[in-house]
């Protein structure tokens, strides 16, 4: 029986504290079979808490996921880069030509709530972005281009 390669991913953000932490945790809970999935930031912000909050309430646990910058990553080889905001898909380090760079941009939403009246108007906010990035991974790796070489 040959061994199952999974898709390498890597979820990338400003600050790796919210989007790029959503995307990883719902990959490595919806997908953990087919997919390897890290997240990475041109920053490192630590953990939002609500980001961890809503992610919770799904029935993922993220708190145990760390916040680290794109250049402290053990292994940057990967099939897929996928920024999820638009100032990492501008910012974006280089990588290896085997690897695909995707941008997927999704709202901010610590930016979005700076604002809130409340924190259940913040929350949310959050609960919106969660469940539009998981659609989105429920799609993966299927919905990405072919392997590149």
């Amino acid at each position: 029986m040959l061994p199952v390669t999974r898709t390498k991913i890597l979820f990338l953000c400003t600050g790796n504290s919210c989007r790029s932490q959503m995307a990883e945790g719902w990959a490595r809970h919806l997908k953990g079979e087919q997919i390897e999935a890290r997240s990475a930031g041109i920053e490192a912000r630590g953990l939002d808490r609500r980001a961890v909050e809503v992610m919770r309430e799904a029935g993922v646990d993220i708190s145990r996921q760390k916040s680290t910058r794109v250049e402290e990553l053990d292994d940057p080889t990967f099939d897929y880069v996928i920024t999820v905001c638009d100032h990492a898909r501008e910012t974006c380090p280089v990588f290896p030509a085997k690897t695909a760079l995707i941008h997927v941009g999704f709202d901010d939403p610590p930016a979005l709530v700076s604002e809130s009246d409340s924190e259940a108007e913040a929350l949310a906010v959050y609960r919106r972005v969660r469940d539009q990035i998981r659609v989105y991974v429920e799609g993966l790796p299927g919905s990405l281009p072919g392997p590149r070489s």
